[in-house]
């Protein structure tokens, strides 16, 4: 079996002229898909960074992992509960619960269920409350009152990991009741999420914002 080679010459080459329309067009149809694609590319990539933008806002604080016990037919099934506050630090805050087989599992449940719960938090210019506010969980009851600027962040346990990822700065507050970490953090969650200012009760009230001064 023999081979050729073949030799094109130069002035065989057909010119831009001779060359079908058919053959442009699937040309400048490969070329538009080419930018298509690297259009979805960059706008995926986009999305990407807004999404890590949006998550790197978000802060997660771990407050309390427990190694728990669930008696089934065949024994005890052992696993953790994980207490996590999430918050942004600009007045939304969470506080969620997760249970798995391992502590990892159990801190991005409780990551996931504390962003299903989020309250917002009226904060004033000085990163405080407005108002005093108590709330109760259980026979956990948590006292929160604003603080002038400067005092910082009188609080202890988990009542003031939620009080700084809510982004407050300057607050007192004092645990009454019981010392369970878990009750603690909600019954300050319900003391947050009553707060009101006051442009918003002179409003419910149906009463300027003068009278409420006076």
């Amino acid at each position: 079996m023999t081979e050729t080679n073949s030799q094109t010459n130069p002035n065989d080459v057909p010119a831009a002229s001779d060359v079908p329309a058919a053959a442009e067009g699937q040309q400048q149809q490969e070329q538009r898909r080419g930018g298509r694609d690297r259009g979805d590319r960059r706008g995926g990539r986009r999305g990407d960074r807004r999404g890590q933008e949006r998550d790197s806002e978000w802060q997660e604080r771990v407050v309390q992992i427990r190694r728990v016990s669930k008696t089934v037919k065949g024994g005890k099934k052992m696993s953790f509960r994980a207490i996590v506050v999430v918050g942004n630090e600009r007045g939304q805050v969470g506080v969620g619960v997760g249970k798995a087989g391992d502590v990892i599992g159990a801190v991005r449940k409780g990551v996931a269920d504390g962003k299903k719960h989020l309250v917002k938090v009226p904060l004033t210019r000085h990163n405080s409350i407005p108002t005093l506010s108590n709330g109760r969980d259980g026979a956990a009851s948590v006292l929160i009152r604003p603080a002038a600027p400067g005092t910082g962040v009188i609080a202890g346990g988990s009542i003031r990991t939620v009080l700084e990822l809510a982004g407050i700065k300057n607050v007192l507050a004092k645990r009454l009741g019981s010392k369970t970490p878990l009750n603690n953090a909600r019954a300050a969650m319900v003391a947050l999420s009553e707060l009101r200012t006051h442009k918003d009760t002179a409003k419910e009230r149906g009463i300027s914002l003068e009278q409420i001064y006076s």
